[in-house]
């Protein structure tokens, strides 16, 4: 049995390091080279991002999910999961299969009253359609198709109301009419509106058009006879696709499929099809990669694999020679989408969670257990926090941007840096109280940070005030660190509570099995000798160390920590207000929040140095750190009001007020009578 639990942490790390291997793994293509295009660049939200983030980000405004079911399966066969069209697919469907896509639910409207006005079928109690749809009114664009005029005439009304004034059902309607509007927009990206083959149409219709309309209107502004026929055809081409190029909807920069054609030149001056045509006119010829554009969405409409990968591979070619820096951008990204790390990395924690709750439960019960758990929760954090810090500086490499710069990337930066923080301890104490900061940290920021992606795009461009590489670097990070730290202190005394209230671990002291268990651990994992010195060590101890008294120093060192990171990251902050607005201080919400963060570190720092708090003081003072760190993070955004209102989600209203309760509630445990606990 020993050697059993010898071996069972190296077998979980490998368990799980093998998946992460298989998501590496190069990936074949199928009968469509769908992944090729899905890596092709295009230009959106003023950046260069591939097909495959434009399908991705567009799904989950419209659908709050990164796929699309498409097969029915009843909701009881909980194992059997629906094959799903992934974005690239479900783009080009749109793109080039409007009519299959239009049948699509991918609209998500859950609200009962807009339901009701709109004449909807209600779907909210159907059990029996697609398990990722129980329980949810997805709809259609066919479906909602008779109550567009009404969907767009209610999305003009609320979108008059002030954001904090509107109702639940006006921020649904105007967020159904937005994901209709990007809908529509991504139907016309590959093609005009009314035009079916728009290959068929570059070269049978506009390529013949352009010499003789060209010459026409050369001879004409020379005041020499001219060809009227070619004249009014090459205007009428002309004036419908530069309208095309400029209309509010087709046209609205979403995407910009067509690169511009002297990359060197005008590296940003990308198009949509309008634009393509109309610079196709001015050269003189068809655009080569709006051509290679065209043909391989005609192919893709009319099931031709040969036609599509080959108008796939000829356009990258292209890219190759005159765009190798956002040919490899969208390469870049779209191995970051397919790779998934954050996902992964949640997966994994969980599981180290798990472990570190088993290797709890067992402490000083079965010593042998809970130390091989201990350290297979340990070996998974370090795995997941690999993956975790992976995924931030690719993000960080694909941004050209330190690691923080929307509440996005705020909280993936204060999950790893809580990771972190626990590994530290857990090495420094190795009672497991570390490894459950860390797996419960790095698992609930990546959550937090999953729903934050439901707004779209997460690396869109910066505003301008914020632009700036030096203080994103310094303030963000500094100051995030000192989110981070908080929370932390916030979390082990958590624990401390919970622990308290529930179970008599923290009065437990270290047993001398324990003690051999643990050295048993460190000897194998570095060598007999450090086993040798672990267990003297360990073995002065037993008798002395207790769960509580460990979590009061940790809590201590950490709170020590965030107050110094706060305080320094606001003294930050104030610099850069500084030289962007020219004022230090303006009691801004934001900057309030920042300095009630720092005070009240402080003031624990200053209650247990007076003596005036013992163990559950300096707990509940901890604890009340996680609301104030909570409001200065997400509730001060809710407001809607100041400068540094940039992250406003209204959505995370409701469990932020969740958060502050369930602190409130484990206060309130924190303040029972000792005879309680």
């Amino acid at each position: 049995m020993k050697k059993i639990l010898r071996i069972l942490p190296w077998c979980f790390l490998a368990l799980f390091a093998m998946e992460i291997v298989g998501v590496l793994m190069p990936k074949k293509d199928g009968v469509f080279h769908l992944r090729e295009f899905g890596r092709l660049p295009v230009l959106l939200n003023g950046r260069v991002q591939p097909f495959d983030s434009v399908g991705h980000n567009s799904l989950l405004q419209i659908r709050s999910t990164s796929d699309v079911p498409i097969e029915d399966v009843p909701a009881w066969k909980f194992w059997h999961h629906p094959k799903k069209l992934k974005s690239t697919e479900w783009l080009l469907e749109v793109m080039c299969q409007p009519d299959q896509a239009d049948n699509r639910l991918i609209f998500l409207v859950h609200n009962p009253d807009l339901i009701g006005d709109l004449k909807l079928a209600d779907k909210s109690g159907d059990k029996s359609k697609l398990s990722y749809n129980s329980g949810l009114s997805y709809y259609s664009f066919n479906e909602l198709k008779p109550v567009l005029p009404e969907i767009i005439e209610q999305t003009r009304k609320a979108a008059a109301v002030d954001d904090q004034a509107r109702s639940s059902m006006q921020r649904q309607v105007v967020k159904l009419g937005n994901a209709i509007e990007i809908y529509k927009s991504l139907k016309f990206t590959l093609r005009p509106p009314g035009v079916d083959d728009f290959s068929a149409e570059l070269q049978d219709d506009i390529r013949p058009a352009i010499d003789p309309g060209v010459n026409a209107v050369m001879a004409k502004r020379d005041g020499k006879e001219y060809d009227k026929a070619a004249f009014n055809r090459i205007a009428q081409i002309a004036e419908s696709f530069d309208q095309l190029r400029q209309e509010p909807g087709a046209g609205q920069l979403y995407p910009l499929v067509v690169p511009p054609e002297d990359p060197k030149k005008t590296p940003d001056d990308w198009g949509n099809i309008g634009a393509g045509v109309i610079d196709s006119i001015h050269e003189g010829d068809i655009f080569p990669p709006l051509g290679w554009l065209a043909e391989a969405a005609t192919a893709y409409r009319d099931v031709n694999p040969a036609g599509f990968n080959e108008a796939v591979d000829a356009y990258t070619q292209w890219l190759q020679k005159n765009m190798p820096v956002e040919l490899a951008k969208g390469r870049h990204e779209f191995f970051f989408n397919d790779m998934k790390p954050f996902l992964h990395a949640i997966i994994i924690y969980i599981m180290a969670f798990i472990l570190t709750g088993g290797s709890l439960l067992t402490f000083g019960v079965f010593p042998n257990l809970s130390e091989s758990l201990r350290r297979s929760a340990f070996y998974l954090i370090i795995l997941a926090g690999i993956v975790h810090t992976f995924g931030l500086g690719f993000r960080m490499y694909l941004e050209g941007r330190p690691p923080v710069t929307n509440l996005y990337s705020s909280a993936i930066f204060i999950g790893w840096g809580a990771m972190i923080l626990g590994l530290v301890l857990e090495r420094v104490y190795r009672l497991g109280i570390g490894n459950a900061v860390a797996s419960l940290a790095g698992f609930v920021t990546l959550l937090i940070a999953q729903n934050l992606a439901v707004g779209g795009d997460t690396m869109e461009m910066m505003r301008a005030v914020l632009d700036t590489n030096f203080w994103l670097a310094t303030h963000v990070v500094v100051v995030t660190l000192g989110y981070a730290s908080t929370f932390v202190a916030g979390l082990l005394a958590v624990i401390y509570i919970v622990l308290g209230v529930f179970t008599p671990k923290l009065s437990q002291k270290l047993t001398k099995g324990d003690a051999v268990a643990l050295s048993l651990a460190v000897g194998a994992a570095g060598g007999s000798r450090a086993g040798i010195k672990t267990a003297k060590n360990l073995e002065s101890q037993v008798g002395q160390v207790e769960l509580g008294k460990a979590l009061s120093k940790m809590v201590y060192a950490i709170v020590c920590f965030a107050t110094l990171f706060s305080f320094v990251g606001t003294v930050l902050g104030g610099i850069w207000a500084d030289q962007s607005w020219g004022r230090f201080w303006g009691w801004d919400p934001k900057e309030n929040g920042a300095l009630i963060i720092v005070l009240w570190n402080a003031t624990i720092l200053h209650a247990r140095w007076g003596g005036m708090v013992r163990e559950r003081g300096l707990m509940n003072m901890a604890i009340i750190g996680n609301i104030v760190t909570s409001w200065s993070w997400f509730g001060v955004n809710m407001l809607g009001i100041g400068l540094h209102s940039y992250g406003f989600m209204d959505a995370a209203f409701h469990w932020l007020v969740a958060f502050i309760g369930s602190q409130i509630i484990l206060i309130t445990l924190g303040l029972l009578p000792p005879h309680y606990w």
